[in-house]
């Protein structure tokens, strides 16, 4: 899985911790996630291209180094996705914001489509599709394929817990997007959720049943 990144950093893995914990509450489990998000954000736009330029600091002019190619836009999907854009934007705040929302139905355990708004130029930019689960992958697999029928191509997929069920099927339907993945955990149970998993991520971001 070449295009499969699993965070090993201790920060990340530490507040993951914390995450799952069941008494941990919806204000420390929002600081969490954004955290979490900026220190992924960190790992997963290593790859990223720069260039020379020329600029004068107070002593010299000299050759520093600036972010080279396409711009960049994070997609969360909602709801739970939105838990994660402000750890995203801290480390690129000059980057765009679209929404994708989709709810699973209960019984098939697919997506629903219920809105979609994007940046304008969003097929020239570089973007990051984000969710804090990664579980049947029917959500993901499903927001990716609304982008790419919108002509993006430079997709990202940011997860903080999957289960291998749903990397599978990401590898399968869209191996050309790399993956970011906090925690890989063992395995869906018969309800579809994550094991050992932390709970429905939305509902405990804000707060809700």
């Amino acid at each position: 899985m070449s295009n499969v990144y699993v965070m090993e950093h201790p920060l990340i893995q530490h507040k993951i911790g914390w995450l799952r914990r069941k008494e941990t509450g919806s204000k420390d489990f929002r600081t969490l996630i954004s955290e979490i998000a900026m220190l992924m954000c960190y790992e997963a736009t290593r790859g990223l291209k720069l260039r020379d330029i020329e600029i004068e600091t107070p002593i010299c002019t000299t050759i520093a180094k600036e972010l080279k190619g396409k711009k960049m836009a994070v997609v969360p999907i909602l709801r739970a996705g939105l838990g994660m854009v402000d750890g995203l934007l801290s480390i690129i705040p000059a980057a765009k914001v679209g929404h994708i929302g989709l709810y699973r139905d209960p019984e098939t355990l697919e997506p629903v489509e219920y809105y979609c708004k994007l940046p304008e130029d969003s097929s020239e930019r570089e973007i990051f599709v984000v969710d804090p689960m990664l579980a049947t992958g029917g959500s993901s697999v499903a927001a990716i394929q609304m982008l790419k029928d919108k002509g993006v191509k430079n997709i990202h997929f940011m997860c903080i817990i999957a289960a291998p069920e749903g990397v599978a099927r990401m590898e399968r339907e869209h191996p050309d997007v790399d993956i970011y993945i906090g925690a890989l955990d063992d395995h869906l149970n018969d309800h579809g959720y994550i094991v050992p998993g932390l709970g429905d991520a939305g509902d405990r971001i804000f707060g809700t049943k």
